[in-house]
């Protein structure tokens, strides 16, 4: 095949131009695109529902859309198609964070059982501030002094801590859809689901800090003005979101929409507001992923009480459906991009020492908090080891990872952020896959699933007249001695109720006095449960 010399000679004529592409080619291969991942997701779905129907835990949902990725991907590579399917998926880090995430840490804020999140809400905070904190600096001086050792791949410091930071975002998604599955104690579920919850806002606006650090070149920088850049971040972000999710309730609870003519309207002004509060937190340069998990909580809990019937029933549905469409295809993308890019396997000792690193600054993280939760706890709410050990074994690293360290590739020099993101992507392939897989036998083996386990996912929590949950974790005392405890233990949590129940729930929702503010949110999560399991 001949080709044509593009070289303009000095005073010659100019060159040929290349051959004009014919019409519809691109659209063609875009549907060509659109098509096979279209079809990798209905895969993946009914995939995942037949390892549901058949009770097969060793191979989770996000573990066969990852695998369906790597299938595809690994088959692509060895075709003479790759350069062609690669660019169907021009997949970047953007299109993440605007249009994938938001759903997914919206419906996390928006199906978060209030009660047994409040009444582990001391705990939740701690695991997911403190404790995110812990593990994202230990990793990082890890790394970093591992690679001063000459162990592994060489850090700068700066960029440790960035590695640190994004690698502390756990999804443990596998794990928790094991736990509904096995009927797992309710306060575990509460601890993992809050803590992942929280930990990947923290972990996101830790990563941003660091790289904000790191590109003003302050590594003389006072600690002290770091730590408060990390807080007003955070704190600026949650404030945004809880903002906009209280004009929303007082929106719907005025403004006379839950009539019948009028739900298209509802239901299209109630899906915008989350987009709203995450836009509104990245034009103003805070953190649209926090913004948008607290208007969700917000919302649930507020917004979502003023809305019509049709409404509620649409509202859940349709962010359990973006959810999940998000998730899966998230999983998939991961799945083909790592058998896709060019990885940077010549620094297997990273990677080696790396998931060794990520499993001490774990354990500190897990068993320092529970250690400090524990102290201020009565005897009949301490954080047993078992669910220590489950909670330290529930660390996996996923899309949120992934993400970041997509992002690190730009951040960083060449050979830099492609060290840490091929380390990040092996991370995330062997705990989805193995620790994942294996989460049904670990959790028999440390006995926190079984019929004679108080308090178990599924079953009804003992509530007290007032609505409020009752202590999961029963050491046998007297019934004065229990009351005693609760009354110290809940003090805070008491008075957090007390202000919902006498204040914001008649000021933002239209709810009677006598009514129980948690009907609705107990109505929507039964239909989010019965949606999950069909």
């Amino acid at each position: 095949m001949l080709e044509l010399n593009t070289t303009r000679q000095p005073g010659g004529p100019p060159p040929p131009l290349p051959a004009p592409t014919p019409p519809g080619t691109e659209q063609q291969a875009e549907g060509a695109g659109i098509l096979l991942q279209i079809s990798m997701l209905v895969l993946a779905f009914v995939l995942g529902h037949v390892l549901r129907r058949h009770k097969i835990y060793y191979l989770p949902e996000a573990s066969a859309s990852l695998l369906i990725g790597l299938i595809v991907g690994g088959l692509a590579n060895i075709s003479n198609k790759e350069t062609s399917i690669r660019g169907w998926f021009n997949f970047h880090e953007e299109f993440f964070f605007l249009f994938l995430l938001p759903p997914i840490i919206f419906q996390s804020g928006f199906s978060l059982a209030p009660k047994p999140f409040f009444s582990n809400f001391g705990a939740i905070i701690t695991f997911a501030l403190l404790g995110t904190l812990i593990a994202s600096i230990v990793t990082g001086v890890l790394v970093y002094l591992g690679g001063l050792t000459y162990l592994m791949y060489r850090l700068p410091l700066g960029e440790s801590l960035m590695f640190g930071a994004l690698i502390s975002a756990t999804d443990p998604v596998t794990v928790l859809s094991i736990f509904q599955e096995l009927g797992t104690d309710m306060n575990l579920y509460a601890l993992v689901f809050g803590e992942s919850v929280l930990n990947d806002a923290v972990a996101i606006s830790l990563y941003r800090t660091m790289a904000s650090v790191r590109s003003n070149d302050s590594s003389g920088q006072n600690l002290l003005l770091v730590i408060l850049s990390f807080l007003e971040t955070f704190v600026g972000s949650l404030s945004s979101g809880v903002g906009v999710g209280f004009i929303s309730a007082l929106l719907f609870k005025y403004a006379g929409l839950n009539v019948e003519n009028l739900h298209n309207l509802e239901s299209c002004l109630f899906v915008l507001f989350p987009y709203f509060s995450y836009m509104l937190a990245e034009g103003l340069g805070l953190s649209g992923i926090v913004s948008i998990l607290f208007t969700g909580i917000v919302m649930k809990r507020y917004t979502f009480s003023n809305l019509s019937e049709k409404s509620q029933h649409f509202a859940s549905a349709f962010f359990h459906l973006l959810s999940s469409l998000a998730e899966a295809f998230v999983f998939i993308y991961m799945g083909f991009d790592i058998a896709m890019e060019q990885q940077s396997w010549s620094h297997i000792g990273f990677i080696f020492f790396s998931i060794l690193f990520i499993g001490v600054a774990r354990a500190t993280n897990v068993f320092s908090c529970a250690y400090l939760v524990n102290l201020v706890r009565p005897a009949n709410r301490q954080i047993p080891m078992q669910h220590q050990k489950a909670l330290w074994y529930s660390g996996l690293r996923g899309a949120m990872a992934f993400a970041l360290a997509l992002q690190a590739v730009h951040d960083l020099p060449d050979g830099h952020g492609q060290t840490i993101f091929t380390a990040t992507t092996a991370i995330v392939v062997l705990t989805v896959l193995l620790i994942g897989g294996s989460t049904g036998t670990m959790l028999e083996a440390l006995k926190v699933v079984g019929d004679g386990h108080n308090g178990r996912l599924g079953d009804h929590m003992s509530l007290g007249t007032d609505g409020s949950t009752g202590p999961s974790y029963d050491e046998g005392t007297s019934s004065g001695s229990k009351l005693q405890m609760t009354l110290k233990e809940f003090h805070s949590t008491a008075s957090l109720t007390a202000l919902d129940r006498h204040y914001l729930t008649p000021f933002f929702t239209s709810q009677n006095d006598d009514e129980n503010p948690d009907e609705a949110t107990q109505n929507s999560r039964r239909i989010t449960e019965l949606e999950g399991h069909e």
